[in-house]
């Protein structure tokens, strides 16, 4: 199976049969020096929006090369849109979320500083709160672009600004948007709420999880109040890290995406 590498910065339609591209800089050094690139290989090339193109490298430097393109394909934006909502967790339980969520097909993450956050990307300690969530944004879509070479995705998901629980709340109004937060509470599970034809109809559906330490009952009330459901994947209790790339895997199967 070819390799995929990304040229973001490419103009739309300048992957065509035909066309040479060339890939520099990281992206190139990592190929050549890391995945050993050689003259002839045939690998994938992509802009990360939907193009990918497929062909032979035909010149191969130590921090470039240049791949001859002879086949095209173009993967539409989807009409429905999974998003994940990942509550901030300790260690890298979140990154590990980012990444298979990534694997597992999710069109979009955000982070949520949940109250029970163990890990903070607001104000204390060094930095301020802006410069905290902005490297943790740039971290996670380095991850969530990485996850995406590996699984050979025509289209990286992209990574939002942190959400509050309040905008969070505003979300849930919004028509056509189907706000979900995994919680044994209700005991009414995600499989059964997926059937729905509402389900099926919604223009985006936003999966939250909470932290190491759960939600808070405030923020299950404030966002069921809003418009949100809470559900159930099912009887066992997954961790941060596992439960969004689960319900991803579980939507992904009943909407017909997989």
């Amino acid at each position: 199976m070819a390799n995929l590498y990304y040229r973001e910065d490419l103009a739309a339609g300048a992957l065509v049969p035909g066309a040479l591209v060339e890939v520099t800089g990281d992206e190139a050094r990592h190929a050549v020096r890391v995945s050993r690139l050689r003259q002839g290989e045939r690998i994938l090339v992509g802009d990360g929006a939907g193009a990918l193109g497929e062909g032979a490298a035909e010149e191969v430097a130590k921090d470039r090369f240049a791949v001859r393109i002879d086949q095209v394909t173009t993967v539409p934006a989807p009409e429905q849109r999974l998003v994940l909502v990942q509550a901030l967790a300790k260690g890298d339980r979140d990154e590990r979320a980012v990444e298979q969520a990534t694997e597992f097909g999710v069109d979009a993450i955000v982070p949520w500083q949940a109250a029970r956050s163990v890990s903070r990307w607001d104000a204390g300690g060094a930095g301020s709160a802006s410069d905290k969530a902005a490297k943790g944004v740039a971290k996670w879509a380095r991850i969530a672009r990485e996850a995406s070479k590996q699984s050979l995705r025509a289209r990286v998901p992209e990574v939002g600004e942190p959400l509050t629980t309040a905008e969070l709340c505003r979300l849930a109004g919004l028509p056509g948007v189907e706000v979900v937060a995994l919680h044994p509470r209700s005991g009414r599970r995600l499989v059964e709420w997926a059937g729905r034809d509402e389900t099926r109809a919604a223009g985006q559906i936003m999966l939250v999880v909470g932290p190491e330490g759960g939600f808070e009952d405030g923020e299950l009330d404030a966002l069921e109040a809003a418009g949100a459901s809470v559900l159930v994947l099912g009887g066992t209790v997954l961790r941060t890290s596992s439960a969004g790339p689960a319900a991803l895997a579980l939507l992904g199967a009943a909407l017909g995406r997989w």
